[in-house]
């Protein structure tokens, strides 16, 4: 029998550190989550995607009484981004999060089906999603890619 370790690098910045682009994606994922229809969770969360053209697309979580049939806010700027967009790849994707008491101190990360379509868009495009989860008292950075957060992952390799 042997071992494998699996390990990750995330830089972890105070908000006002991140580069000018970061924070003008981060804001839109921000705003995002003012338009997100939380009326269950009453969790907001917005997500900015940044094309590699330059264009960014936003979403935010859409839930329904049927839990299943809600989105993450994830999913759906990165479905819309590739509907409109087939052909560009993404370069970056920011997600912020607010309750009733405000935005979180702490980043949220995706949940493992958001992780599983970021991982499918990397792929698709054949380069890698540099990730930037906002809170107000500090941020992650992800630039490995979503197999940093996904290790171990299903992909097309298996089908």
């Amino acid at each position: 029998m042997r071992e494998i370790v699996v390990s990750s690098s995330i830089k972890v910045c105070l908000p006002e550190e991140l580069s000018s682009a970061d924070r003008q994606l981060v804001d839109e994922a921000r705003k995002a989550t003012q338009r997100s229809y939380a009326p269950y969770s009453r969790f907001n969360v917005g997500a900015a995607v940044r094309l590699a053209d330059g264009t960014v697309v936003t979403g935010n979580n859409q839930e329904n009484a049927a839990y299943p049939s809600g989105l993450c806010a994830e999913r759906t700027a990165l479905f819309w981004a590739n509907a409109q967009y087939p052909q560009v790849a993404v370069d970056a994707l920011a997600i912020a999060a607010c309750n009733d008491a405000g935005e979180l101190d702490a980043p949220i990360t995706p949940c493992g089906a958001c992780r599983q379509v970021i991982l499918e868009v990397e792929r698709r495009f054949g380069r890698k999603i540099r990730l930037i989860l906002y809170g107000t008292n500090r941020c992650y950075i992800v630039e490995e890619g979503m197999e940093a957060l996904l290790p171990l992952c299903f992909s097309a390799d298996f089908l």
